[in-house]
């Protein structure tokens, strides 16, 4: 027996400890968003630590001006790899729409099998133990991991993350390596495991347009003075042609057509667009014409109107010509799109719609550019194979319609790519009441770090 089949059969005789280990997990009530459970998030870094050095890890809390880091080194032979999660949660508001108590972890049946219930199920804890679970295997069963592993876990990915670019800068010789692991990702249906190569970037504004001092009375001044409402709704329309194209001057430099090869693994998948529409009570897709339902949320940039509000929006009417109007609108980018230029585009168009007697002001908001990881590098199809081993499909490289802050900040500031492997599902309900993670996507996702670690090394 191989020792990869001697680490598999350890982690299946281990299902029930393992379990019991992610209950305990899943107990601590780690929301970080809310300062009431601050000495909850100290908790769960402290069991973390614990769990981490009754494997081996050289292991500490790193404690933050908000919650702390957990950080954990393994040395050993091997490329030396950074495996990112975080410990911390979202909020568990409405309570009342819960089926169980959120923090009382328990398995399910469902239609579609067995599930585990409980906030952090999914997103990040579940996902986390997964990695943690197949080191554990290889240290029983070999003494040692097959690879120089750091472990980088943060209490704040739910809120911002407002100490991780300062740790990073602070600590960038210790973690910096030859790349980065990242579990916060899912699959691309229950039986197909997914590696994601392309996230997309975001600019957003958040503006008002200013015109009166004061909101007036619509008949003493309707038709004279101008409308800040009427000059904004117009702005806005204006950002998109008729095919669905935006319409900001220089606002496709960067961006680059699906290669071939990957737009022909993609028509293979079998996604259904319509269906995907359908589920949400739509049926026409509304992004550039020309282009699939998959490749307009993945692969193509987007500018989305967020908010529009001004006047008077109570119950009832009231006939006023508002002072100001306001609006939220983002835009998320893909290729090499250059987000400081886009936004500056955005704000010249903006000024070039305003009359005489407007004025405009925003609330400035960071923005960031797309990431493109090189799959072409060896270790995208070694961990891609080893996928593809374990689960019932073969693996795919998928993108991502949204972003993943971590993986930008580690090319930026320690200077190496990631590869993004996760076990959850779209119907997780991460962020909403019951939240769930399919048991096989534990157990299977284990698995598939064994295989993943023994590939790559």
């Amino acid at each position: 027996m191989s020792v990869l089949e001697k680490v598999l059969s350890h982690l299946d005789s281990d299902r029930e400890n393992a379990l019991d280990r992610l209950f305990d997990f899943l107990r601590i009530e780690s929301v970080s968003t809310d300062p009431a459970y601050a000495a909850q998030c100290v908790k769960a870094a402290d069991w973390l630590v614990e769990d981490l050095r009754s494997i081996g890890f050289t292991v500490s809390r790193r404690d933050t001006p908000g919650h702390p880091m957990v950080v954990a080194h393994s040395g050993g032979d091997g490329p030396h790899l950074l495996f990112y999660g975080h410990y911390d949660v979202q909020p568990v508001d409405p309570l009342e729409l819960w089926d169980r108590p959120p923090f009382d972890p328990a398995l399910e049946e469902t239609d579609t099998g067995t599930v585990i219930r409980g906030r952090g199920a999914s997103d990040d804890k579940g996902q986390l133990m997964t990695f943690i679970e197949a080191c554990r295997a290889y240290k029983a069963v070999t003494g040692a991991l097959p690879a120089n592993i750091t472990i980088l876990s943060e209490g704040e990915e739910e809120s911002g993350s407002p100490s991780l670019i300062p740790f990073l800068r602070e600590n960038a010789d210790e973690l910096r390596a030859d790349y980065a692991l990242v579990c916060d990702t899912g699959m691309f249906d229950a039986d197909t495991p997914a590696i994601t190569t392309m996230l997309r970037g975001m600019v957003s504004e958040d503006f008002t347009i200013h015109a009166a001092d004061k909101d007036l009375h619509s008949g003493l001044y309707g038709g004279a003075a101008i409308n800040p409402a009427r000059v904004l709704v117009k702005a806005l329309a204006g950002l998109h042609d008729d095919n669905g194209r935006i319409t900001l001057p220089g606002f496709y430099d960067g961006v680059s057509e699906v290669p071939a090869a990957l737009k022909a693994q993609w028509d293979k998948m079998g996604f259904d667009g319509e269906a995907f529409l359908k589920g949400v009570d739509l049926s026409v897709p509304a992004g550039e014409q020309g282009y699939s339902v998959l490749e307009q949320i993945w692969a193509r940039p987007t500018c989305d109107i967020n908010g529009i509000w001004g006047g008077y929006t109570g119950a009832g009417f009231k006939t006023v010509l508002p002072a100001e109007a306001s609006a939220k609108v983002s835009f998320r980018l893909v290729g090499n799109q250059d987000h400081t230029a886009i936004q500056a585009a955005f704000r010249d168009y903006m000024q070039s719609c305003l009359p005489a007697d407007c004025t405009i002001s925003y609330r400035n908001k960071d923005g960031a550019g797309a990431t493109n990881m090189p799959i072409d590098a060896p270790h995208f199809e070694q961990a891609r194979q080893a996928l593809s081993d374990e689960w019932p499909r073969e693996a795919v490289y998928v993108g991502m319609g949204c972003s993943i802050p971590i993986v930008g900040h580690f090319q930026q500031i320690l200077g190496m790519d990631s590869v993004l492997i996760g076990f959850g599902l779209e119907d997780d309900q991460i962020h909403s009441p019951n939240e769930k993670y399919n048991l096989s996507s534990f157990q299977k996702g284990a698995r598939s770090w064994a295989r993943i670690l023994n590939a790559i090394t």
